[in-house]
C-alpha cells in the first residue's frame, strides 16, 4: 500500500523565515556598525596622522647640497673654486631606445663610447623619470654641436650646475688634492645626512684631509609630486601655501693655506719636467711655502670624471704622476744627513772640533778587505770635522761611524724627525726610515740577516743602505739645523673661515721637542760648514751660492741606488737613466735670520751640487726677492 506525503507545515516554515531574517538583520546592522565605527576611526580620530601621510604622498623632500668651500693661497689667490658648468643628462621614460642614443652621442664625440656600458647600467638601476648624467662639463663647442643635434635627441638635454674646477692645474694637484665622485666605499664611511645630494667628496690633499670643513651641511626642499612620484609644477598660491618650510644648505667653511703660489710656480718650473719633488718651510713656525712632486698631472679630470682610457693612461705612467712624492717619495738621503751626524758625533764624544782624518780616497775595515770609498778618488788630504761637511768627505765619517754607533745615529737623527712622520696635515705620510739594531732584528727572520754589521753602520754614515727618507722629512730637519735645534711641525692650513660672517680661525704653529744638544760651539762649526758648502773657497756647491748677494747654506748629497762593483766606477753615461744616482740638496736662508728651508730631490739626476743646489738656490731667490739668476 502507498504511503502518503506529509501535510506541510507553514506555521513552523514561517517561524524559521522570520528566525533567519532576524539573525541576518542582526549581522548586517553588526558588520555596517563595524564599518561606521571604522570610518568614525579613520576621519576623526586620525585625521591627522593620515592627512599628514596624504601630504606626505603628495610631497616630496629633495636634499639640496651645500656649496663646497673655496681654498686660497696665503696672498688670497684662489687655488680650488666652483663654477658653474653645463652638464649633458638624459631621461630614460622619454627614450625609446637608450643603446642609440648613447652610441650616437658617442659618435659626436660628447661622451666615450668605452663608458656606454657603464651608463646603460647606472640609467636600469635608476628609476626612468630621474635624469641621468652623461657629462659633467659640457665645453662651449659641445654645446654648441649639441644644440644643432638637440631635435635628434629626445630626452637628452644640458643643465647648468657648479662644479669644483682647479684653475693652476697640475701646478697644485698633489698638495690640495682633488675631487671625486661619491663611491661605496665613500657612502659607507660618510653621513648620509650631510652627503644627500652630494655627487663628490674630497680624494687626495687638503681637499681629502680638510673634507668636514669644505663640505659643508645638506639642506632640503619640498616639492609636489603625483602618484607616480613625479614633480608637478606648483602653480596656484594654495599650493605654494601649503608646502612646508625649507631648509637651506649650510656652505663648506673656506680654507687658507700657508702656500705661496708664485713660489709654488717657481718651483714647479724649476724641476723643468724632471722626477723630483721640493719642498719648501718656514722654518720658525713650520708653514708650508710650496710643496711640489712631479710630473704631476691636472685634477680638473677628477673633478669632472675623466674616461676609463684616461685614468688608466695615468695610473700605467712609469712616471708616475699620481704618486706624492713630497710626503709619500722615500728615497736614501745621501750626504745630507752629514751635519745631523756631525753633530750627534760631537754630543757622543764619537769625534771633536780638532780630530782631523787622512783622506786617500777609500776606507777599510779591519776585519773586511772591502773598500768604501770617497767620491773624490784621490781623496781630500787631511780634512777636520768642519771641512767633512764643506766638501763631504765620506772618510771622514767612515771613520767615525764605528765610535758613533748605529744605535746613537738612529736617537739623534730621530730628534731631526727623520725615520717618523712629520704629522703633516694631509693623509698619507710616509714615516721613512733610520735603522738601528732592534729594528733589524724585529725585520728579518734569519738569524745572520737580523744581526747588524760594521759594514752597515759605515753606509749608513752617508745616508746610505736601509736609511730612506721623504723630502718633507728633508725640508723640516734643515729648518730644525737652521734654528739651532728648535722644530716645528709642518703644515699648510693656515686659517678656517667662515664663509657666512668672513670669521677666520687661526691654525698656530705646533712646537715639537728639541733637539738634545747645547753646545754652541757645536752648532756654529756645523752650520758655518753648510754656510761654507755654497759660499766658500772649497764647497761642493761653491759654484751656485758664491756670488749670491744674502749668506746661505745648504749640504749637498747624491744617493746611490744601484750597486757598482768593487773595480769599477760609476759613469753615468754608460748606465740607463733610470739607474742614476738620484740628486738631493738642502738648504736654509737668509743663513743669520733662517725665513726658508728647501729640500730637493732630484731621481736619477745624478750630481746633488750641480743639478739639485741650483734649483734649491732659484726657489730660496724667488722667496727671498733676490735677482741671482745664474749668469
Amino acid at each position: 500500500m502507498k504511503l502518503l506525503s506529509p501535510i506541510k507545515d507553514h506555521h513552523k516554515e514561517r517561524h524559521l523565515f522570520i528566525g533567519r531574517a532576524i539573525l541576518a538583520s542582526v549581522a548586517l546592522f553588526i558588520l555596517l556598525g563595524l564599518v561606521i565605527a571604522r570610518l568614525v576611526q579613520l576621519q576623526v580620530f586620525d585625521h591627522e596622522l593620515f592627512a599628514e601621510k596624504s601630504q606626505g604622498n603628495r610631497i616630496r623632500i629633495q636634499a639640496v647640497p651645500p656649496i663646497r668651500g673655496l681654498i686660497y693661497d696665503r696672498n688670497g689667490v684662489v687655488i680650488a673654486e666652483n663654477l658653474p658648468a653645463y652638464q649633458l643628462e638624459l631621461i630614460p621614460e622619454q627614450i625609446n631606445d637608450v643603446n642609440d642614443t648613447l652610441t650616437r652621442l658617442a659618435s659626436l664625440e660628447l661622451i666615450a663610447t668605452d663608458d656606454i656600458p657603464r651608463l646603460e647600467a647606472q640609467i636600469q638601476s635608476g628609476q626612468r623619470f630621474k635624469p641621468v648624467t652623461l657629462k659633467f662639463r659640457m665645453t662651449n663647442e659641445e654645446i654648441a654641436n649639441f644644440a644643432i643635434q638637440r631635435p635628434h635627441f629626445p630626452g637628452v638635454n644640458f643643465q647648468p650646475r657648479l662644479v669644483r674646477h682647479y684653475p693652476h692645474g697640475e701646478l697644485f694637484a698633489h698638495a690640495v688634492g682633488y675631487v671625486g665622485a661619491l663611491n661605496i666605499s665613500d657612502l659607507q664611511r660618510l653621513d648620509s645626512g650631510r652627503y644627500a645630494g652630494s655627487s663628490h667628496t674630497g680624494k687626495t690633499g687638503i681637499e681629502s684631509s680638510f673634507e668636514d670643513d669644505l663640505h659643508g651641511n645638506a639642506g632640503f626642499k619640498h616639492l609636489i609630486t603625483n602618484a607616480r612620484g613625479r614633480q608637478v609644477p606648483a602653480n596656484t598660491a594654495e599650493l605654494l601655501n601649503s608646502l612646508p618650510t625649507n631648509e637651506a644648505s649650510d656652505p663648506g667653511s673656506n680654507i687658507h693655506l700657508s702656500l705661496d703660489t708664485e713660489l709654488q710656480r717657481a718651483a714647479f718650473n724649476a724641476l723643468e719636467g724632471r722626477r723630483g719633488s721640493i719642498v719648501a718651510l718656514d722654518p720658525t713656525s713650520g708653514e708650508i711655502l710650496a710643496l711640489v712632486s712631479t710630473p704631476s698631472f691636472d685634477p680638473n679630470l677628477f673633478a669632472v670624471g675623466m674616461s676609463k682610457a684616461q685614468y688608466d693612461e695615468l695610473q700605467k705612467n712609469p712616471d708616475r704622476p699620481l704618486f706624492n712624492r713630497a710626503v709619500r717619495g722615500t728615497y736614501p738621503p745621501g750626504s745630507t744627513i752629514k751635519p745631523m751626524l756631525a753633530l750627534a758625533a760631537l754630543e757622543s764624544g764619537a769625534t771633536n772640533l780638532t780630530h782631523k782624518t787622512m783622506c786617500i780616497g777609500y776606507f777599510q775595515l779591519e776585519d773586511n778587505g772591502h773598500r768604501y770609498t770617497d767620491w773624490k778618488p784621490q781623496g781630500h788630504g787631511p780634512v777636520d770635522l768642519h771641512d767633512a761637511i764643506t766638501q763631504s768627505c765620506n772618510i771622514y765619517f767612515y771613520e767615525i761611524s764605528d765610535e758613533l754607533g748605529i744605535d746613537n745615529m738612529h736617537e739623534y737623527l730621530t730628534q731631526f724627525g727623520l725615520g717618523i712622520q712629520t704629522g703633516i696635515d694631509v693623509f698619507g705620510e710616509r714615516p721613512g726610515l733610520v735603522p738601528n739594531k732592534e729594528w733589524k732584528r724585529n725585520n728579518f727572520s734569519d738569524g745572520d740577516n737580523q744581526r747588524w754589521y760594521h759594514g752597515e753602520t759605515v753606509i749608513a754614515s752617508i745616508g746610505q743602505g736601509f736609511m730612506l727618507a721623504t723630502p718633507l722629512q728633508l725640508a723640516s730637519a734643515v729648518g730644525t739645523l737652521a734654528l739651532r735645534g728648535s722644530r716645528f711641525r709642518p703644515y699648510m692650513v693656515a686659517a678656517v673661515e667662515d664663509p657666512l660672517n668672513g670669521g677666520k680661525t687661526l691654525i698656530e704653529p705646533v712646537r715639537l721637542d728639541k733637539v738634545k744638544i747645547d753646545n754652541k760651539f757645536y752648532w756654529d762649526t756645523v752650520l758655518d760648514a753648510m754656510h761654507n758648502v755654497l759660499q766658500g773657497p772649497q764647497g761642493t756647491a761653491r759654484a751656485v751660492g758664491i756670488d749670491s748677494s744674502y749668506k746661505m747654506a745648504g749640504k749637498s748629497g747624491t744617493a746611490q741606488i744601484v750597486s757598482i762593483a768593487q773595480n769599477e766606477e760609476y759613469n753615468e753615461n754608460e748606465i740607463e737613466e733610470h739607474q742614476r744616482d738620484h740628486a738631493l740638496f738642502v738648504s736654509f736662508a737668509p743663513y743669520d735670520n733662517p725665513r726658508i728651508a728647501v729640500a730637493v730631490i732630484v731621481e736619477n739626476g745624478s750630481s746633488g751640487s750641480s743639478v739639485a743646489a741650483p734649483i734649491a738656490k732659484t726657489v730660496m731667490d724667488i722667496y727671498l726677492k733676490y735677482n741671482n739668476a745664474p749668469k
